[in-house]
């Protein structure tokens, strides 16, 4: 056995899998074959021209960054356009390249959860979980046969309830059919009104798995034409969501609490709003461009939401409300490059293959402060 591409493909598809990205974003595998073998990744949050020839160097077989390199789909890949030739140096030197982006801002232990653990917040849960992403299957299914069913549903993804899996709820009942002279009925005979005492399977699910989920119980399910409804739920989803909110151990002064945050994100200056003798206990916080999570976080009643790119007539509105801190794009987000270096590691050792990460030695924010 050795890691592959796909290996690792995969462990993040279990952490931040790609449906739970925002829809317009482009996340995956954007360069390489999935079956390629590696011994050697290179973390970053951005890929570069710098970056490029880091991997190379240190003779990568795949970089992992947060920001994709093909956050559109290109024209072309050619020489002379800064994207292609990055595209055709990875290309040449083998070296695959995944992007896990607003897949990694969702999902619990991703951007903001590892931002809300750096600047010292306990019981961290999502500010703002998903909404409109969630169905329930149900089908019938005949006696005996409930397991099986059951199990290839989880299998394909149903029944994960925050820290639960497998839940499901099942009811006993009298299912009746009649089938043509051209069917062939599990039980009962065709041409003939039947009565089958049945059980009636409830799962949640994602609802970007509901044709997976779907095939799988068809796949086991004893009857020709198994019945089944889909429910699109409202429930918000415990499992994934945007931002996140926590308390610091005891509370302290805006003054004090600005001071440790340029001191743990090693910010070089912070734009803010808010009186530095606020207390602050309760916090907000969203890695990266998250300030339209500012209403959730002021009716969280939280006393600073710390994010990035703020604009002035944001600042306006939180003035009177919350402390709004922004502490700059890049700054919030790099925090994610020593958790993911540790899953790929801990991964590595369980499978007991050898793996070499690295993480950037480059700072790639393009942003200078004077």
């Amino acid at each position: 056995m050795s890691l592959h591409v796909i290996n690792i493909i995969q462990l993040f598809e279990d952490w931040a899998p790609n449906w739970v990205a925002w829809e317009k974003d482009n996340v995956g595998l954007q360069v390489g074959d999935k079956q390629n073998k590696i011994t050697k990744i290179l973390i970053t949050l951005d890929v570069t021209k710098q970056i490029v020839s880091e991997a190379i160097s240190k003779k990568v077989e795949l970089i992992v960054s947060h920001h994709p390199l093909l956050f559109r789909p290109p024209s072309a890949i050619i020489v002379n356009d800064p994207i292609g030739e990055l595209v055709l140096q990875l290309a040449e030197h083998k070296i695959a390249l995944f992007s896990a982006h607003t897949n990694l801002d969702f999902a619990q232990g991703g951007v903001s959860f590892a931002l809300a653990e750096i600047l010292g917040l306990k019981n961290i849960r999502f500010l703002t979980p998903l909404k409109n992403s969630l169905a329930k299957i149900v089908v019938f299914v005949p006696d005996g046969h409930v397991e099986r069913v059951r199990n290839a549903m989880t299998q394909a993804g149903a029944g994960i309830i925050g820290n639960y899996s497998s839940c499901s709820f099942v009811a006993k009942g009298t299912g009746s059919f009649y089938g043509s002279k051209a069917s062939n009925p599990f039980l009962g005979k065709h041409r003939n009104f039947e009565f089958v005492e049945e059980t009636r399977l409830e799962m949640i699910v994602p609802r970007a798995l509901v044709s997976g989920v779907v095939a799988a119980l068809k796949d086991v399910h004893p009857y020709e034409e198994p019945a089944y409804d889909i429910y699109f739920v409202e429930n918000s989803n415990p499992n994934f969501g945007m931002g996140a909110l926590g308390t610091l151990p005891k509370s302290q002064s805006l003054e004090l609490f600005l001071k440790s945050i340029k001191r743990t994100l090693n910010v070089v200056a912070l734009r803010y709003t808010g009186s530095l003798a606020h207390k602050i206990q309760t916090v907000a916080v969203c890695g990266g461009a998250g300030s339209d999570l500012l209403p959730d976080a002021i009716a969280e009643k939280a006393d600073a939401f710390i994010t990035a790119d703020v604009r002035y007539h944001t600042f306006q509105k939180a003035s009177h409300s919350i402390a709004l801190i922004d502490a700059g794009h890049w700054e919030t987000e790099q925090i994610i490059l020593k958790p993911i270096a540790a899953r790929l590691r801990s991964a590595a050792r369980a499978a007991h293959e050898p793996l070499t990460v690295f993480i950037t030695k480059y700072k790639t924010n393009p942003i200078k402060i004077i």
